[in-house]
């Protein structure tokens, strides 16, 4: 009896897993299928699985649209994206471990510090900070699109909540062996902290990827569109063509799905440690 019990309990949660699989992918299934399909295709009240000719010059089409500089989009999404990640695991990492290790009386009123400006809202740093960009001239550049996301208070709290629980056996054998807290930190905390800078920069990273409005205001000529704002030229274009912009969104998604399965395992380690909720 017990038996039948787990193998219907086991047959209820694989029926589950598979119901949700197939509704996640949907989505994914409704950018093929569009992106790969004619303008008459997708508008036709008649729905079929797929259409009966799939339409790979469809791929062509997008990146040869001089309207649109995709290629160029792309490019320009994966320099901040990765940029930003970077620069943002390097300070907030220094950050956090100079909070959590570094004696310093003020230490935990530089904490609260950076707490407190997650309380304020972005929209109110947003005119001052774009005044700032304009005035050195960072309007359509890469640096007044990376620079001023660089530092994350979010990720330095983050940082230091996992380095108040690094062993400080691991610290003391450093130090004894005459390293300082730089040295320390890059030969001995980093290496050991793979699973928490592969969390917090994925998020960042994300972050980077499908960020719009800041974008869309510094990036003002074509040659400074990010991936976001070049999608979003597709609707609000005075012919909307929808193929295209189905196969550019599918196109978007692929490098989070390669970072996301590149770093699947120490993701989840990461959070599990650095209790991200």
């Amino acid at each position: 009896m017990d038996d039948a019990l787990v193998r219907v309990g086991r047959a209820l949660r694989a029926v589950v897993l598979v119901v949700l699989a197939v509704l996640f992918l949907i989505p994914f299934y409704l950018l093929l299928r569009n992106g790969l399909s004619s303008e008459r295709d997708i508008t036709s009240p008649e729905w079929t699985f797929f259409p009966a000719e799939l339409r790979w010059g469809n791929v062509r089409e997008l990146f040869d649209d001089p309207s649109v500089p995709f290629a160029r989009s792309l490019l320009n999404s994966a320099l901040i994206a990765v940029a930003t990640t970077l620069g943002t695991l390097l300070l907030a990492s220094l950050a956090g471990y100079g909070l959590a290790r570094i004696p310093y009386r003020h230490a935990n009123k530089v904490f609260y510090g950076i707490l407190g400006t997650l309380l304020v809202p972005a929209a109110v740093t947003f005119v001052p900070t774009f005044v700032l960009v304009s005035s050195l001239g960072w309007v359509s550049t890469l640096r007044g699109l990376i620079v001023p996301t660089l530092f994350s208070a979010f990720a330095c709290f983050v940082f230091r909540q996992y380095f108040l629980g690094f062993p400080r056996e691991l610290e003391d054998a450093a130090q004894v062996d005459g390293l300082g807290y730089w040295r320390t930190y890059w030969l001995v905390v980093v290496p050991n902290a793979r699973p928490v800078f592969a969390a917090v920069g994925t998020i960042v990273f994300l972050g980077a990827w499908n960020s719009f409005l800041w974008p869309l205001v510094i990036g003002q000529d074509q040659s400074a569109w990010t991936v976001q704002v070049a999608l979003s030229s597709f609707t609000t274009a005075q012919v909307v063509r929808l193929h295209e912009l189905f196969i550019a969104a599918g196109a978007s998604i692929l490098p989070l799905l390669v970072v996301f399965l590149c770093f699947q395992r120490w993701i989840v380690t990461g959070v599990e440690r650095s209790g991200i909720d």
